[in-house]
């Protein structure tokens, strides 16, 4: 009789002799995956080696087209019993690591550790980046404009509070580009030193959050001070050394300032998101999924608005997003920041953008970028 002949089925083995030979089969597997994990990080190498020829120092090694096109197609040929997005996680984290082979990459956010912002770099460029917390998101822009970074990202609009003013400041003076887009799904906790609701006097968190918890604290904690701070993190290490603080922050922010969570998803909103845009020096190439953003403002005369977004309807382009906020140069002027889908290099969408120029008072083409692979 041979081995293979003499061996139980599974169902006659003992448990415990099941999961020897499972995790058996599991350990052959590991081997299997970091063998190939090392053959993809042997290519990274050599993809660096050929863009650093003849001693290039300003070498783009960082492509966001490239892995928007890279995760998609993780996703079309998942078949596994992992959901799409986890896979695609997981292989963020490899072409993250692999990416710090060729060139770390330093992205400046507005810190501290722990905000929803830093949440956000490590979820668009995973664990191996280098997050630089600075103190505002005036400073974010200036970081990567002096080349302290190589990129930035920023809060651009939440789903029930709505668009972030700054942001949107910054984006009319800045010579950088837009060229990744983040969604971010806002899950709020109220953290304290205390270990009682009816503890805490006052609730500190940004502005922002504030308004996102804002139905809760009424329910909740009627009797509470609410006072807005520059970040949810600044508001947790406040609440690390008053006990009769609540933060309103992060599980994240919890485990790095020693906090206890007192309540969980607190926004009042249960599909509360935030989009963040990633911004830097280099222009991003069509990836096949794309969308573009700008920022317009039309002559004061009836039917401009109409007339202006003409230039997409009648070319059947999409428009995914128009905000408009009042004009500094003018008074009841205002300026219009608009989405669309498509790559500035596509024909249709170059066509457009000609013809809105034209019409427009003020344009300014704030980038092209990937549409994101990875759900909030």
């Amino acid at each position: 009789m041979t081995e293979a002949q003499t061996e139980k089925p599974m169902a006659e083995l003992s448990e415990a002799e099941q999961l020897t030979q499972i995790r058996i089969q599991i350990d052959a597997i590991d081997a299997q995956i970091q063998e190939l994990i090392s053959a993809r990080a042997e290519c990274a190498q050599k993809v660096a080696d050929i863009k650093t020829q003849g001693g290039k120092v300003e070498a783009v090694f960082y492509r966001p087209e490239r892995e928007a096109q890279v995760l998609r197609a993780v996703k079309e040929r998942n078949h596994s019993l992992l959901p799409d997005n986890e896979m695609a996680r997981l292989f963020r984290e490899i072409m993250s690591a692999c990416l710090a082979l060729e060139q770390p990459l330093t992205v400046a956010y507005l810190g501290p550790e722990g905000s929803y912002s830093h949440a956000s770099v490590i979820k668009q460029f995973g664990s191996s980046a280098h997050p630089l917390a600075v103190s505002t998101l005036e400073e974010v822009f200036a970081t990567v404009e002096r080349g302290e970074a190589n990129y930035g990202i920023v809060p651009v609009e939440n789903s029930s509070e709505g668009v972030v003013k700054a942001t949107e400041t910054e984006l009319l003076k800045t010579k950088l580009t837009v060229s990744g887009e983040v969604d971010l799904a806002i899950h709020h906790c109220l953290l304290s030193k205390s270990c009682e609701l009816e503890t805490v006097r006052k609730v500190v968190a940004h502005s922002q959050a504030l308004g996102q918890c804002q139905q809760w604290l009424k329910n909740n904690m009627p009797w509470v001070e609410v006072e807005a701070v520059a970040s949810n993190a600044l508001a947790a290490k406040m609440a690390q050394e008053d006990a009769s603080l609540g933060a309103i922050a992060s599980e994240q922010a919890a485990q790095l300032y020693g906090l206890r969570i007192l309540e969980s998803n607190i926004e009042d909103q249960r599909d509360n998101t935030t989009k963040f845009w990633v911004v830097g020096r280099e222009a991003t190439q069509p990836s096949g999924e794309d969308k573009t953003s700008m920022i317009v403002s039309i002559h004061n005369k009836s039917g401009a608005l109409l007339e202006l977004l003409s230039c997409f309807a009648k070319r059947n382009i999409s428009m995914t997003r128009i905000v408009s906020r009042p004009s500094n140069n003018k008074k009841w002027d205002y300026l219009f920041f608009i989405d669309v889908l498509g790559h500035q290099a596509d024909d249709g969408l170059q066509q457009a953008l000609q013809e809105v120029k034209e019409k427009a008072s003020f344009f300014k083409l704030l980038g092209s970028y990937p549409v994101s692979p990875l759900e909030a």
